[in-house]
């Protein structure tokens, strides 16, 4: 089956928001699962472990750790929190930024990590992926070819945790759009 983005049904239209740019044999793969409500529980069977990193503190040593495995040489990072301000389809899973502060005759620079919240809750592997993306941008600031072996040197399965990750949203989007279902009545 071929899904191409001009499909009109609302979860091939859902679909081109999330993974816009993936062959058309792919997304045909993923539109039965998504219509049928079992993308989801697909991928929790694939991802099946959760993290404990629940709080900012357990982010920012989960974020150092990996740094200090995998980008020693990098700068220092001075914030890693969650946001619950990101949206997800708006903006980004995640964020990094560089803040330029004067202090006294000098100009310091302090790197921020976001990541949006509603990973508090995701599988372990998509955290790590969300981080790693975050962490590279400390190298690389384009998402160029550079950025993506970074990435790749980090985690070795990255584009696929990435695409999953992905589907990990949209079949959270589809579900929340999906009307309650019937609720029992009484006996």
């Amino acid at each position: 089956m071929s899904v191409s983005p001009s499909t009109h049904s609302p979860a091939a239209q859902l679909m081109a928001r999330f993974l816009g740019g993936y062959p058309p044999e792919l997304l045909g793969q993923v539109l039965p699962l998504l219509e049928a409500g079992r993308l989801g529980e697909a991928l929790a069977q694939r991802h099946p472990e959760r993290h404990t990193v629940r709080t900012d503190a357990a982010l920012y040593d989960y974020a150092m750790d990996l740094k200090q495995r995998h980008m020693r040489q990098s700068g220092p990072v001075s914030l890693v929190v969650y946001d619950a301000k990101l949206k997800v389809l708006t903006q980004a899973l995640g964020t990094h930024t560089t803040i330029a502060r004067v202090q006294g005759g000098k100009l310091k620079a302090k790197r921020e990590i976001r990541v949006a919240s509603l990973f508090r809750d995701a599988p372990a592997s998509f955290l790590r992926m969300i981080v790693v993306h975050e962490l590279a941008h400390l190298k690389e600031r384009e998402h160029d070819k550079a950025f993506y072996a970074l990435c790749s040197h980090m985690v070795s399965d990255y584009h696929q945790l990435e695409f999953d990750t992905r589907l990990w949203l949209l079949a959270q989007e589809w579900a929340r759009r999906q009307p309650p279902g019937p609720t029992p009545s009484p006996a």
